[in-house]
């Protein structure tokens, strides 16, 4: 009921923003909810709607059918374009690990494992794959944060491990499965409160232009980067708990 206020609180401004009341609906999501997806935090986006050199597409009513040769056709009409700006990075979290091969354990492939929804601890191991290590992958908090620092945190994380490593003359280190089953069942059970998994999303790991993603999976932690870092710090100070070095 909040987020349903909270949404038509800004439908409305939106509608004011937009002179065209027709215009104005097509560019009030009637799918998702504020905040369920990314929230564009635009200065002056919706009034360029206002200029009469701007043209809205709707892509929903009229979906595209191909590039041609000047610009792209959609289905009722050939748009043709000096510029054509792809929107890329939305196979997020998961995608660029599943562009490589990447073989574990008795030649599991991670894409394999990752079939139903990624496992892991902290979101920087998964069992069957010892030493590899994933930095701002699935169950991480990164996606929550700064991305930026939240790669720091991570790349520090995994630069104390090596030294770690070197120290007690260990040269292997993967999860343990009890942890793996805690941690993934601990994100699957953060998620479960947010709004957001119930919407189509790169955040819900839903991008129908991949094959094989168009099931709602759980991608991140939600606890906060804050958790996720003390998270992190206790496993160190416990010897990296969690894992099995040797």
């Amino acid at each position: 009921e909040a987020n349903a206020a909270v949404s038509a609180f800004i439908a409305d401004k939106i509608r004011q923003r937009v002179k065209d009341p027709v215009l104005a609906e097509k560019l009030i999501p009637k799918d998702h909810g504020f905040g369920t997806r990314r929230v564009p935090l635009e200065t002056g986006y919706f009034e360029v709607y206002n200029q009469a050199n701007v043209r809205l597409v709707d892509l929903k009513a009229t979906p595209i059918e191909r590039i041609t040769a000047t610009g792209l056709r959609t289905s009722d009409e050939d748009h043709d374009l000096d510029v054509l700006i792809y929107a890329t990075g939305f196979d997020a979290l998961t995608g660029g690990f599943d562009r490589i091969d990447i073989r574990g354990r008795n030649g599991l492939s991670l894409k394999e494992k990752w079939a139903d929804g990624p496992r892991t601890f902290l979101g920087l191991q998964t069992v069957d794959f010892p030493n590899m290590l994933t930095i701002v992958g699935p169950h991480n908090a990164a996606a929550r944060c700064n991305i930026p620092r939240c790669i720091e945190q991570n790349v520090e994380w995994v630069s104390a491990l090596m030294g770690y490593m070197r120290t007690h003359g260990h040269a292997h280190i993967e999860a343990t499965q009890s942890a793996e089953d805690e941690w993934t069942e601990s994100i699957n059970e953060l998620a479960a409160h947010m709004l957001y998994t119930h919407v189509d999303s790169w955040m819900t790991g839903v991008n129908r232009n991949v094959e094989g993603k168009d099931i709602r999976r759980v991608l991140q932690y939600q606890g906060g980067a804050p958790a996720y870092r003390e998270h992190c710090a206790q496993s160190a100070a416990a010897g990296y708990a969690g894992f099995e070095l040797r």
